[in-house]
């Protein structure tokens, strides 16, 4: 076996593969042609954050078998293309979170005491004592966006540092906050009452310039913003207006948008502003545990066929998985989908197999359920190997049945979630044995292919719903696919799943919810 490494990892992580059998070339800074071209000779790749694993490096590598990240995040990892080609993707989820969260609270200090201005005060040969006055962080608010393990540990270190503790999680249950001493409050309750504000969320479509200009106006005057997760969660062009109007007394970032960032950026202008190169991962420690981490899961994989932290596989046997892929996908297919309907957090949730698919050991199912269920919220932090800890984390119940009765259907997967506004059951059968369908939705009969776009409509059985629905998408040029329905009695409710070619804005949101009959809509996608 051979495997190339193609970023900067510890010489530790090298020698746990070649004291293992395998052949290992360090080929750093190779441009992506020059990757291309070699690529094909490699069984393994080992990256970081620098080298970007397109499609078409992974469709050159003729004889890959697996790319391990040695990080957490998977955004320069064309994942969906190494599962089309059957390349096992590796990352190492659990080795960054202490020294992120470690750094998020050195931007904090740094902010707050001013150090880095004082710092090239000094270096400018002036001695500036009153104008780098600080604030203490006794007593003062923190605001947690994001309670996952990095905002967990932000957390526990800001206690030590005797901070009062508002966090905001929506997949977080009270009762796992109030053992971790947090306060769970909405998001607008951070924007009141926080005095700094530390983001940890990945960046996603509802988290895309969360903190936004509007938000900023419902923070406290003088409120500073540590931002150590992903460029874009904060907009930089509002954070920008409010450092130099001093409604926000400093921000500290390290992620851009852009990287590396702009020289010209407006922000570096700023003298309440602090910034570093994307360090949140980078310390000597947190390089060696992730370099042996990938090190030794790449070499569990290619000597014994063991997958472990998989972003796209679970971890079953090779001669087992053929056969439990669709029930696989069946499973996360119903776990997204619900994760994209339910409204609060979730408390617990029930998963029922019937029928053959009860004969297997339905672990793996369980894993991928929970996985498509949190993976909206979480993205790239989330695979088939810690969604089970994550959901442990964060307080979620998980309870699994069999029953070899499947009724009309060979195989059937029940996942109920229940949540604090509510519960929310889907069932899901495989049609000509490998296409999954959602054929129930809280006991409304339906069959839904469970992927693209989608519009979830709830109405009165009345004449003209459809219609009315139909015109107006129509009207934007927007293509329906498919029509599902179902109804509880002739004239009662109306279960609508409506599949559609392209995404729709708020806007039209808004307005099929003031549609006669109408009772409640949201979009979703899969």
């Amino acid at each position: 076996m051979r495997v190339l490494v193609s970023d900067n990892i510890s010489d530790k992580g090298v020698e746990i593969l070649r004291s293992a059998g395998i052949s290992v070339d360090v080929k750093t800074k190779l441009s992506p042609a020059e990757l291309i071209n070699i690529i094909c000779e490699y069984d393994g790749l080992i990256v970081r954050s620098a080298t970007k694993v397109t499609a078409d490096v992974i469709n050159a590598g003729k004889n890959l078998k697996v790319v391990g990240r040695a990080g957490a995040g998977l955004d320069n990892v064309d994942a969906a293309a190494a599962t089309k080609k059957g390349v096992v993707v590796m990352n190492t989820p659990g080795g960054n979170t202490v020294t992120t969260a470690e750094h998020a609270i050195a931007m904090l200090l740094s902010m707050i005491r001013m150090i880095p201005q004082a710092t090239a005060s000094i270096k400018n040969s002036k001695w500036e004592k009153n104008k780098f006055t600080g604030q203490e962080f006794y007593n003062k608010t923190l605001g947690i966006v994001g309670m996952g393990r990095v905002g967990s540990h932000v957390a526990k270190l800001a206690q030590g540092l005797m901070m009062n503790i508002l966090a905001y999680d929506p997949y977080m249950s009270p009762e796992n906050a109030q053992k971790m001493g947090v306060g769970l409050v909405p998001l607008q309750e951070i924007y009141q009452h926080a005095d700094f504000i530390t983001i940890h969320t990945p960046l996603t479509a509802e988290t895309k310039n969360l903190i936004d200009a509007e938000a900023i106006r419902k923070m406290k005057d003088g409120v500073l913003i540590v931002n150590c997760a992903r460029g874009g969660i904060v907009d930089e062009e509002a954070i920008y207006d409010a450092l130099k109007s001093k409604k926000a007394g400093g921000a500290a970032f390290d992620v851009f948008v852009q990287e590396p960032v702009d020289p010209k950026s407006p922000l570096l202008t700023l003298e309440n502003f602090i910034c570093t190169p994307h360090l949140g991962a980078s310390t000597l420690e947190a390089q060696e545990n992730v370099a042996l981490a990938i090190a030794e899961q790449i070499v569990d994989y290619l000597t014994r066929g063991v997958i472990r932290n998989a972003a796209n596989f679970p971890s079953v046997s090779p001669d087992v998985l053929p056969k439990l892929q669709p029930y696989i996908s069946l499973a996360e297919k119903l776990g997204a989908f619900q994760s994209s309907i339910c409204e609060g957090g979730i408390e617990r949730v029930s998963i029922e197999y019937r029928g053959k698919v009860a004969e297997f050991s339905v672990a793996p199912l369980t894993v991928a359920a929970l996985k498509g269920l949190l993976t909206p919220i979480l993205e790239d932090t989330v695979n088939y190997v810690n969604a089970p800890v994550i959901a442990q984390e964060r307080g979620i119940g998980v309870d699994e049945s069999k029953n070899r009765d499947a009724g009309d259907y060979i195989s059937l997967i029940t996942l109920t979630v229940q949540t604090s506004a509510g519960t929310n059951s889907a069932k899901g059968a495989l049609f000509s044995r490998r296409d999954p369908r959602i054929i129930e939705l809280n006991g409304y009969p339906l069959e839904v292919v469970p992927e693209g776009y989608m519009i979830v409509l709830s109405n009165v059985d009345k004449p003209g719903v459809v219609g009315n629905i139909g015109t107006l998408l129509g009207k934007q040029n927007i293509n329906i696919a498919r029509m599902q329905f179902g109804r509880d009695v002739p004239g009662g409710k109306v279960l609508s799943v409506i599949s559609i070619d392209s995404p729709v804005s708020t806007e039209i949101l808004g307005q099929i919810r003031k549609l006669p009959n109408v009772l409640s809509v949201k979009q979703i996608k899969l």
